[in-house]
């Protein structure tokens, strides 16, 4: 198993863009209903793929490009040192004292470590100063993985 890790900052307001967040659905709408649906659904399945914004669910970070990941770890341990690393570069840019609380930040590096060796996945949201967002996220690959998760960007 390894971990890609992710990140993304810019406009909440891009980050509100959820129909760019969601990949297209499996099955494009029937023939002869409404143009706009299926224009829409044009404009989703060109999006997704190549748009930067982060996906509503966390593994589907693994359809986006290969150039999107941040970083790529085998070891748990280091996946969460590099998620440690990012939240201690932005913290002085989180909103609330409590985010940047380093007894917070610590628990939360080490409940991503433990999250990650047992296969999750990690996605954590911070508002920076306005109106930015940050989001960054870990996703686990395994070649033993059962699931219907898109396969892994590196292989």
């Amino acid at each position: 198993m390894h971990h890609h890790g992710y990140l993304w900052v810019g406009p909440k307001s891009r980050f509100d863009q959820e129909a760019l967040r969601r990949p297209p659905h499996s099955e494009p709408p029937p023939a002869g209903g409404r143009p706009e649906l299926a224009q829409r659904y044009r404009e989703v399945a060109a999006e997704f793929p190549s748009c930067d914004l982060p996906p509503l669910e966390t593994r589907h970070w693994l359809r986006k490009p290969p150039v999107q990941v941040r970083g790529t770890w085998s070891d748990a341990r280091d996946a969460a040192a590099w998620l440690g690393e990012r939240l201690t570069e932005y913290a002085p840019r989180f909103l609330s004292d409590t985010q940047r609380d380093a007894c917070r930040l610590s628990a939360l590096i080490t409940s991503a470590e433990a999250r990650l060796r047992w296969g999750g996945d990690v996605s954590l949201g911070h508002y920076l100063e306005r109106p930015t967002f940050l989001s960054l996220a870990l996703v686990a690959c395994s070649s033993e993985d059962a699931s219907p998760a898109p396969p892994c960007p590196m292989l």
